[in-house]
C-alpha cells in the first residue's frame, strides 16, 4: 500500500525530476565550464573598449559588476565612444536588456527560488546560464548548469574585463585577437545540438534573416529584441498546430 503522505514534486516519477547521475554531472559540467570559460574570455575585449570609450578603470570594472549583461554592456560603451549622449546610451541598454527579463520567466520555473537567493540568481541569468538551463531535459541538471554557467561568467568576465582595462590600448584591436568570436562561437556550439526539428531549425532561420537585415538600418540592441519576438511568433505558431494535432481530447 502506497503511504498517505503525497510525493514531493521531485519525486513525481516523471523523467524530467529524476536525480542526477555522475554522468549527468559530468556532462552538465563539463557544457557549463566550457561555455562559461569562452564567454568570460571575451570580457578582456569590454575591458579594452571601455577604457577606449573614455570610461576609467573604475568605471568599466563597475559596469561587469553591476551591470552584468554583456550586450547592454556593449551597447552604452558603443554609443558613448561615438560621442552619443548618456540619455541614448542608458536607453539602448536597457532596451537590450528586457531579453534578460524574458529568460526570467523561464529560468524562474526551473529553479523555483525565493530571497536572496532569488536575487542572486537575477544578477546571472544572461544568454548563457539560460540556453544551458533550458537545454538540459532533468530539471536537476538545468539548476546544477544554471548556476555553473552563470557563475563561471560572471567570475571570468570580471576577471577579464580588469585585465582588458588595465591594459587598456596596448591591447589594440580586441577584433584582432578573435575574442570578438569567443561568445558567439560559443553559443552557437551550444545551440547546435538542439536544431534537430523544424521549429527550431525555423526559428534559427527566421532569426538571422532579421539580424542580417536590421543590424545595417537599426540602432545597437533593436535587432536583439526583433529576432526574439521572431522566436515568439516561431513558437506561438508551432505551439497552435501542436494543439490541434494532439489527438487527446479533455473530457
Amino acid at each position: 500500500m502506497s503511504s498517505a503522505t503525497p510525493a514531493s514534486h521531485d519525486e513525481g516519477g516523471h523523467p524530467a525530476y529524476a536525480a542526477l547521475t555522475a554522468g549527468d554531472r559530468r556532462a552538465v559540467l563539463r557544457q557549463s565550464l566550457s561555455v562559461g570559460i569562452a564567454t568570460g574570455a571575451y570580457g578582456i575585449s569590454f575591458g579594452a573598449l571601455g577604457v577606449a570609450s573614455g570610461l576609467t578603470t573604475l568605471q568599466t570594472v563597475a559596469l561587469s559588476l553591476l551591470l552584468f549583461s554583456g550586450g547592454s554592456q556593449f551597447a552604452l560603451v558603443g554609443i558613448l565612444g561615438a560621442g552619443g549622449t548618456g540619455s541614448a546610451a542608458v536607453a539602448t541598454s536597457t532596451l537590450l536588456g528586457v531579453r534578460n527579463g524574458l529568460y526570467a520567466l523561464q529560468t524562474s520555473r526551473i529553479l523555483d527560488l525565493g530571497g536572496l537567493r532569488r536575487l542572486a540568481a537575477a544578477q546571472i541569468t544572461i544568454d548563457e546560464s539560460t540556453a544551458v538551463a533550458v537545454g538540459q531535459e532533468k530539471r536537476r541538471a538545468g539548476r546544477l548548469g544554471f548556476w555553473v554557467t552563470g557563475i563561471t561568467v560572471f567570475v571570468f568576465w570580471n576577471l577579464m574585463t580588469f585585465a582588458g582595462a588595465v591594459v587598456g590600448n596596448a591591447l589594440g584591436d580586441p577584433q584582432r585577437w578573435g575574442l570578438d568570436a569567443a561568445a558567439a562561437a560559443a553559443f552557437t556550439a551550444l545551440l547546435w545540438p538542439r536544431l534537430h526539428n523544424r521549429d527550431a531549425a525555423a526559428t534559427m532561420v527566421l532569426a538571422v534573416a532579421i539580424a542580417l537585415v536590421a543590424s545595417p538600418l537599426l540602432p545597437v540592441g533593436v535587432p536583439v529584441i526583433l529576432t526574439v519576438l521572431a522566436a515568439v511568433v516561431v513558437g506561438l505558431a508551432a505551439h497552435g498546430r501542436h494543439e490541434r494535432t494532439d489527438p487527446e481530447v479533455e473530457s
